[in-house]
Order: structure tokens, then C-alpha cells, then sequence
């Protein structure tokens, strides 16, 4: 009866262990203004401590990593829902106001999401080389409803060896920075990464559209843009995408790929600043 009892307590505190499994970690620093950072795809969220270390010192600055990434266990999927909730309830949870997002890539989806769930606590948004619809410029031609998860492409991920996805990372990190000595923390940071997460997470991506949510946005809004491979390609894309949100300023940065604030930092540095300012 007893070994019953301890068991029974046992799979209770499974259980709850579980369910309490939290979709991230995050650093917090500093006393001020919150901000909270927001990496790309498989980037932890030490991606942006020079960015930080070059605000002024008025803010505490929100570090999010996410399930998968970095040093952080890998969660169910579909994993992006949760994110998005869990970060929605952290901001109400800790009664952070006046909050300003900064985030890349996929980090400023979950910004989108977080600034229409939540207009009247999120403020100001910078989304750096962010679009709410990655789909329309990776795969234009494609209806979302013929993206699945279960595709050879992601067959042939899932049973890559270590050793194919570091070359297919190398290619990776060389088309999102022009910077050649941040390539190999790119790289680790896909090596690095639970694969399950790096493949079907992506798939997750590509499925959303949130161009619909960018009407409720009432957040003052910075979006800075990558040159790659032109200003000329990537300023109309910029255009369109972000056409329903009221409130913003477009900014693209000259010799730039995805990783603008490798790319172009002080100019990076310059724009954030002067728009919290």
C-alpha cells in the first residue's frame, strides 16, 4: 500500500513537473523602462548583448531563449502557439508596462503577436529584418495549405548526420551575414539547437500570416530591413508586408544581409537608440 502511495505522489509530481515546463528562459538586467529582446530562429538570446550593451543604461533589458534553442529543453510541438502565449503571460504575470519588443526575424512574429494581443501594454516595437509572412517571399508560389510537416525535405533533416547539417549551416550563416568571423556562431547555434525543433519549428513559420493582426497594433513601430539582395527588392517587400500597420517608419540598412546588427552595427546602435529616444 505504501509503494502505492509513493508511487501515486510520484506521478503527481511528474505530472505537474510537466505541466510547468516553462517555452523559454530569460535574463533579466538593468532597472528602468522594460525591454523585451526577442532572437531569430535558433539564436539564444546572448545574440543580443552587444545590442544591449550599447543602449543607454535607463532599461531592464528581457532576454528571451526559446524552448529548443541554446541551453533550453526542447517542448512539444507545435511550439511557436505556446511561445507566443507564454511570453503574453509572462508581461501580464511580472505587470511589465510600457514595454518595448525588440525583435529579429522570428522574434519580431512573436512581437506582432505580443503587441496585438497586448496593445495596451507593448509600446514601441523595432522588428529587425522581420516580416509577418515569411512564406510570400521564401516560397511565393506555394499555398500554405501544401506545406506539410511530414515533406521530404524534413525527412531528409531529421536523418541528416551532424556532420551534413554543420555544411548545411555553413551555407546558412554565409547568406544571413556578411561578417565572416560570425559565421561559426551561426553555425553552432543550428548544431546546437534541438533538431526536431529546428525542423519543424521552421515549418511552423512558414505557415503563419499575421498580416492580419497588424491593424489592431497600436505600438509605435520601427522596422529596419536588410539591403540583400537589393533596396530596390527588399524595400517593396518591406512596403507591402507591413501596409496594414498604421504607425511605423521603414529604415533599410546599406551592405546588409538578415543579421543587421552584425552587419551594419553602429548604424543598428544609432537607429534603436535615437527611436526610443
Amino acid at each position: 500500500m505504501k509503494r502505492f502511495f509513493y508511487l501515486t505522489i510520484l506521478i503527481v509530481f511528474a505530472h505537474l513537473g510537466f505541466a510547468q515546463s516553462k517555452a523559454y528562459e530569460v535574463k533579466v538586467s538593468g532597472k528602468g523602462q522594460a525591454i523585451i529582446f526577442l532572437p531569430g530562429f535558433t539564436c539564444p538570446g546572448e545574440v543580443w548583448d552587444n545590442t544591449i550593451s550599447n543602449l543607454e543604461p535607463t532599461y531592464q533589458t528581457h532576454q528571451f531563449t526559446y524552448a529548443g534553442f541554446g541551453d533550453v529543453p526542447a517542448i512539444e510541438l507545435p511550439w511557436y502557439g505556446t511561445l507566443a502565449d507564454e511570453i503574453a503571460n509572462y508581461i501580464e504575470t511580472k505587470k511589465l508596462k510600457n514595454v518595448i519588443i525588440i525583435g529579429h526575424s522570428m522574434g519580431g512574429m512573436l512581437a506582432i503577436d505580443l503587441a496585438a494581443k497586448l496593445p495596451k501594454q507593448i509600446s514601441k516595437m523595432v522588428l529587425v529584418d522581420a516580416l509577418p509572412n515569411i512564406k510570400e517571399i521564401v516560397m511565393p508560389q506555394v499555398p500554405v495549405e501544401q506545406i506539410s510537416f511530414d515533406n521530404p525535405y524534413n525527412q531528409q533533416m531529421m536523418a541528416a548526420s551532424d556532420s551534413a547539417l554543420a555544411v548545411t549551416a555553413g551555407y546558412m550563416a554565409m547568406g544571413m551575414s556578411n561578417q565572416t568571423d560570425r559565421h561559426q556562431e551561426l553555425i553552432n547555434y543550428i548544431l546546437q539547437s534541438d533538431r526536431k525543433t529546428y525542423v519543424y519549428g521552421y515549418t511552423e513559420l512558414l505557415k503563419l500570416d499575421l498580416r492580419d493582426k497588424l491593424a489592431n497594433i497600436k505600438a509605435e513601430t520601427l522596422v529596419l530591413g536588410a539591403d540583400f539582395p537589393s533596396k530596390e527588392v527588399t524595400l517593396p517587400n518591406f512596403e507591402s508586408q507591413f501596409s496594414q500597420l498604421e504607425n511605423k517608419e521603414i529604415k533599410i540598412a546599406s551592405g546588409s544581409k538578415h543579421f543587421i546588427m552584425f552587419d551594419q552595427p553602429e548604424w543598428f546602435y544609432q537607429e534603436v537608440n535615437n527611436f526610443l529616444d
